[in-house]
């Protein structure tokens, strides 16, 4: 008898605006499109707005799963995406990140603000911890990210991040590679 393995998930953490720049939306469209052609599920933060929005909206036109989750205290603000494959909501915020961990394979990182730095730094602390292998993929769409990766080599050189540890955080340059990156790395794990 053969055993089934559950279908891959990437868990994507993005802003919930669309940014000031149009090559941040057309990247989580990119992304969304790439979930769904790898065979891929999506989990994220379960909003209709933003890039949120976005990258759910092209991952269930490309055919992919998609999970959100959402905590109750953002429910009553009419951000819910209403056609989802299935949306989960938590009581917290800590909460919404530990069952978004728990359902994915895979952490891809677009650009957003201080509740996606915020994500995005946990998963790779986690994954430094050895709490979890997943890779952790930041996309660096129009080098949004350049302050932050200067910042982290600046903090392997100053002696507080091991570079072992900063290898932890890979970044490609746009969806297609994340992806294709994301899927060699979970055959490995």
């Amino acid at each position: 008898m053969t055993s089934i393995n559950p279908p891959r998930r990437v868990a994507v953490y993005c802003g919930s605006a669309n940014g000031s720049v149009p090559a941040f939306r057309a990247e989580a469209v990119a992304l969304g499109q790439a979930i769904g052609a790898a065979g891929l599920g999506l989990v994220y933060g379960g909003a209709n707005a933003g890039l949120m929005g976005a990258v759910a909206d092209s991952a269930l036109a490309a055919g992919a799963s998609v999970i959100g989750v959402l905590p109750d205290v953002l429910s009553d603000l009419e951000i819910a995406h209403s056609g989802l494959t299935r949306l989960e909501f938590v009581a917290t915020m800590h909460q919404r990140k530990a069952r978004m961990a728990e359902l994915a394979d895979a952490f891809l990182i677009l650009p957003g603000g201080y509740g996606t730095l915020e994500e995005l730094l946990e998963a790779v602390t986690w994954a430094q911890l050895r709490l979890h292998a997943k890779p952790v993929i930041l996309i660096n769409t129009a080098n949004y990210w350049d302050g932050l990766l200067t910042f982290l080599d600046s903090a392997v050189a100053a002696g507080f991040l091991k570079p072992e540890n900063r290898a932890l955080l890979s970044v490609t340059p746009d969806a297609a590679k994340a992806v294709s990156l994301a899927v060699t790395q979970m055959q490995l794990n």
